[in-house]
């Protein structure tokens, strides 16, 4: 019982570590990516929906990001959501498809995107820690069913805090990895 109680809190602390990993894919670096564009969604007939469902994204160099939509008159509406989403970038529209050109990063703007790296780590380290508050709970809970002895208890509780520390220093290292990227000139 306790084995699926480890099982259970190393899937979900996965998940949030996924879920930081996610977030730190949306920050841009100085080189294009089709992951700052993940988060933007474009009114398309009243409806709020990825752009990636509007249209083709693509990368055609390294600091340059072209949309294709599938329909031509969305163009306005892609444009507009890109600016409303505050990217730090300004699309261009050419009548046929957008582009938007990646300037390089000025320091303070690094300065910013590196304190919202730490931000995502925060968070990614409090979800892996209401985690560990669940995985113990659980332990507790399975104590005072009379289902595991005091000394199972502690050491399940011992194993749960291993596996918790492992995911926040995996957590450590992408921050740390993507705060190096971000200031690598």
């Amino acid at each position: 019982m306790v084995n699926d109680v480890y099982s259970e809190v190393k899937e979900k602390m996965q998940k949030a570590v996924e879920a930081t990993r996610k977030d730190f894919s949306t920050l841009r670096t100085g080189r294009a990516s089709t992951a700052l564009l993940d988060n933007v969604k474009v009114d398309y007939y009243g409806t709020p929906t990825p752009l990636k469902q509007a249209g083709s994204v693509t990368i055609p160099d390294a600091t340059t990001i072209s949309i294709q939509p599938w329909e031509p008159h969305m163009l306005p509406a892609i444009e507009k959501a890109i600016v409303a989403a505050n990217l730090g970038v300004t699309p261009s529209n050419d009548g046929q498809m957008i582009r938007i050109s990646i300037p390089p990063l000025t320091e303070d703007r690094r300065k910013e995107l590196t304190r919202q790296v730490k931000k995502f780590a925060e968070d990614g380290r409090i979800a892996v820690r209401n985690i560990r508050r669940f995985g113990n709970d659980s332990v507790k809970a399975l104590e005072k069913d009379k289902l595991i002895t005091e000394d199972e208890a502690k050491r399940a509780q011992e194993e749960v805090q291993k596996i918790t520390d492992g995911f926040v220093k995996t957590i450590d290292e992408m921050a740390e990895a993507k705060e190096k990227e971000l200031m690598t000139v």
